[in-house]
Formats: C-alpha cells, structure tokens, sequence
C-alpha cells in the first residue's frame, strides 16, 4: 500500500511539472508583402501569417503622407489573416500596424512596412510599452480564477463524492468560487485593456469588456463560470442531485480550459485539446480533495478516516490520466530539453519544480509516517495529517501562482517557428534592386536566396553575383561566397555560416558585365 502511494506522489509531481502548459503568445510568421519589401505595383491584397489562430483586434495603414486607415475588410482562415487593402494606393513606403489577440486572449502587435515603386521617409515603429499594473491585475485574476477552479469546484467534488463531513470544507470550497465568479468577468474586462493597450484607469470604459468579450477567452470565463454555479448549487444539494452537479461543474472545469489557450490550439488540436481536458478536470479533483479532508481530520469529524481512505483508493484512477496528459502537454510546448534553461517559459517552469520537490517531499512522509498511524486511530497523528495537508494546500497555492507566470511567456514551441523564420530585406538603388532572403534568420549555417532586377524593376541578368557578410562591432571581418544560379530566376548560396546572432551589413556585388560592377549593401538583424 506504501509502495503504491509512493508511485502515486511520484506521479502527482511529475504531473504538476507539466501542468497548465496553456498559456503564451502567437508570433507572426510571415507577411505579404513582406516586411521591408518593394514592389512595382500596389499589392493586390495584405496577408499575416501567424504561428497559430488569431482574432484581430485593430488593424491600420498608415500611409507615406502619415494618414491613417482602419482595414475593416478581413478574412481569418486558420493561421493567416488576409485583409483587403484600400483602393488608389500611391508610390511610398506604407506601414500596416497590426493587433490581434492569440488562443488564451493576449494581444499581439505589431508592424509590417512595405513599399510600392520606391521606399519614402518613415520612422520606425516604437516598441509596446509593458504596464506592470495591469499585468500584476491579470495575473491576480488569473491566480484567484484558478483556485476558484481547482480548490472550489474541486472541493465541491470531494464534499459530494468522496465524503469531507466537515461543513468548514464545503464553506471553503464556498468562498473560493464566490470569489471566481468575480474573477472570471473581471478577467475579460482585464484581457479587453490588454487588448487595447489600454491601462487600468480605463477599465470602467464599456469598449474593454466588449473587446475582451471578443476575444477567444471568452469561451474560457463562460465555461468557468458555467462550472462555478454548478459547484455552488451542489454544495447545498444532498445526495444524488450534489453527485451529479459536481461532477458536471468538474466537467466544466476541463472544458473551459480546453476552450483557449496556446496548449489547446497547438497542433494536432484533437490530441491537445483533450489531453488539456484530462489535465484540468484531474487537477480539480485532486487539489480539491485537500482542504475538506484536512479540516475534517483537523476537527476529528465523523467520517473523517472513511474519507481519507476513499480519497487513497480512487486517486490511483485519476493520476494516472492526469500525469499522461500533463507531459504529452510539457512535450509539445518544449520541444527540447534546453528550452528549460534557454527560455523564460522553460525557468518558470524550473522554478514551479523547485516548489513541486518541496511537496513531494511532504507527500513522502504524509504516505509513509502519518497516513498509516491515522488509520489506526492516533488522534496525534491525525493532527499532524492535517497540518500537513495545510502546508501541502500552501505549495498548491504558490504553484498555481507561478503557473499564472506562464501568461506573460511564450512557450519554446511558438519561439521555434519564429526561429525558424527567414530574415527579409530588400535593397533599391537606381541602378539595381535586390530582395534578399536569409534562411532560417538566425545564427548558424544559413541558406541565402536572392532575386535581382534593375532599378525599374525590369530583369537583371548579372554575369556573377558575390554575397558578403560581415559585423565591424564583433570583429568580423567580411564572408565572401559566390552565388550561383540553380535555373528558378534566384541566385542561391547554400552552406553560409552565420558565426554569431547581432546586426550583420549584407552586400551584393553583382558583376553586370565585363565592364561594370553594382554594390548593393543593406544591414540586417540575425537572431540568437
């Protein structure tokens, strides 16, 4: 029986691990046209690529002259975001200033320049700013949403099925829902500031909650709070009636996780979505359990030692999914085992270990010292069961607190498909143009494709073309490498290491003819 329980706190940790993988940020993958590019004529429609689905939010044209256009014209189809660009588009650089909201209702921003017959004067777009107050506020929400879910649906799980006799455990279940219902739409409202990059002095403006309603998180609260009022009306059913709410608003408590999120929208999603399901509705249960059974082995309640060991027997059927969905989840947002020390995701995740080895630690010797000794009788060691289950409550706690972390990080999975990203430019001269494609856009042995044509966008057929990389700040004198041309109309080099990630300066030259040479030179950011 010890053995046993000590393979089910074993599993209970490595489940906690990988638990709530859900929450992060899409990234843009690609634009059309791209970012920086030139073309003859004015495109005949805006495309975003993203690394997953996305809602937008706000999207604008902001012209060579600085006016500005809201596209209200647009298509979502799977991951790309096709938009109607306004008709009479002049010769200028244009920027297209784009908000979306990801899978777990973060905002994402940005901007894509691209220009029509020449590149005109623009600034660079400046960076988002962070407001910590609102990020501390949907954190908070995000915290107390999730004891509401877990410690409060759950509970109301454990009143109804497994026995807690003690009336302090149905009253704490009580009140952490209560304060859930008030979590859940004020969690929409938050998601609608973020959305708007709005600060919190903003949240009684009806646009925030209308905007956070849009997004796909909504599917989240409405579920939460679904399940919130099927717990509570369990807690004053009896019998059969109480059975059968709580176990619908513990079905709840999965469905609402599985509705959003970026571990329910990772592909494939009839795996992910599931396996979201399983880890939800089996945390609930678990973490719910341990506040009615504390207090009734605390207050010596009628019962208390037949709960406690209907709790040890059915516990076994719901680790056991619980711990396969969490690291099936763990896998598909790491990838790797380095993304635990090379990414913010994968520290989070770290530090949320390091609470986890503190409670496997006390559910060792809760199994092997206290839980035996209790079911003989000691009162003594009944006490201390529940004490330890207090504690153990705490480290739950501060868990789910560094699980809420994860809302402000991108999983390792979605900054790999941004790795894997090309880096673009283009580079227009009088007398020559050229669009340079970096592949992948990051440090290390890179493929770089190029296209040339003359300065009116006419064809170029150079005789030779030398591509040069180098970056004066890292010492790095120029790498040459001659370019050769496979037959598709694009100059290729294959092989090309890139030694460090910084701001490289890329230069072409492109021998004409026997008699002339064009130099083409732009700079170029590759990542780590």
């Amino acid at each position: 029986m010890r053995d046993r329980a000590a393979a089910y706190a074993v599993a209970a940790v490595l489940l906690l691990v990988s638990a709530s993988a859900a929450f992060a940020h899409a990234s843009l993958v690609r634009a059309e046209p791209a970012d920086g590019s030139v073309s003859a004529a004015a495109p005949s429609r805006l495309a975003l690529v993203f690394s997953e689905p996305v809602s937008p939010i706000a999207l604008r044209l902001i012209a060579p002259d600085g006016g500005a256009e809201t596209l209200k014209r647009f298509a979502v189809k799977g991951t790309t975001l096709e938009i109607e660009p306004p008709a009479g588009l002049t010769s200028g650089t244009y920027a297209l200033s784009w908000r979306v909201v990801s899978e777990d209702g973060h905002p994402v921003g940005g901007t894509v320049a691209f220009s029509i017959g020449a590149p005109s004067a623009s600034g660079a777009p400046e960076a988002e700013a962070v407001d910590e107050a609102l990020r501390a506020a949907i954190w908070a929400a995000k915290v107390a949403l999730y004891a509401a879910l877990f410690f409060g649906v759950g509970g109301a799980f454990a009143v109804a099925w497994i026995g807690g006799p003690s009336r302090s455990g149905a009253r704490v279940a009580a009140a952490a829902m209560a304060a859930g219902v008030v979590a859940a739409p004020l969690s929409l409202g938050l998601q609608g500031l973020d959305a708007l990059g709005a600060s919190l002095d903003a949240l009684g403006n009806p646009l925030a909650w209308t905007t956070g309603w849009a997004t796909s998180y909504a599917r989240t609260a409405t579920l939460a709070m679904a399940a919130l009022g099927l717990g509570l009306a369990s807690l004053r059913a009896r019998g059969l009636p109480a059975r059968a709410l709580s176990a619908a608003a513990l079905l709840g408590v999965g469905l609402a996780l599985a509705a959003s999120g970026h571990a329910a929208a990772a592909s494939p999603q009839a795996l992910t979505r599931p396996m979201v399901f399983l880890h939800g509705a089996g945390v609930a249960f678990w973490a719910g359990a341990l506040a009615p059974l504390g207090l009734a082995l605390a207050r010596e309640g009628a019962g208390a030692l037949d709960a406690l060991r209907r709790f040890s027997r059915v516990v076994p059927f719901a680790l056991l999914p619980l711990v396969l969905s969490g690291l099936t989840l763990a896998a598909i947002q790491l990838e790797s085992a380095a993304a635990l020390v090379e990414t913010a995701y994968g520290r989070v995740l770290l530090a949320k270990a390091a609470l986890l080895a503190g409670l496997f630690a006390l559910a060792a010797l809760n199994r092997w010292r206290l839980t035996g000794a209790a079911e003989s009788g000691s009162r003594q060691a009944r006490r201390n069961l529940a004490r330890a289950i207090a504690v153990e409550i705490g480290l739950v706690a501060a868990i789910l607190g560094v699980a809420a972390l994860w809302r402000f990080t991108p999983p390792p999975r979605v900054l790999a498909v941004a790795a894997a990203e090309p880096a673009a430019f283009h580079i227009h001269t009088d007398k020559a143009m050229a669009d340079v494609t970096i592949a992948p856009g990051r440090a290390g042995p890179v493929t770089v494709s190029i296209v040339i044509m003359t300065g009116d966008f006419g064809p170029l057929d150079a005789k030779e073309l030398t591509v040069a990389l180098s970056n004066p700040a890292a010492g790095i004198e120029p790498i040459r490498r001659a370019a050769v041309k496979p037959g598709d109309g694009t100059w290729r080099v294959d092989g090309l290491v890139i030694p460090a990630p910084g701001r490289w300066q890329a230069r072409l030259d492109i021998l004409v003819s026997d008699f002339e040479m064009v130099r083409l030179s732009a700079d170029v950011d590759i990542r780590r």
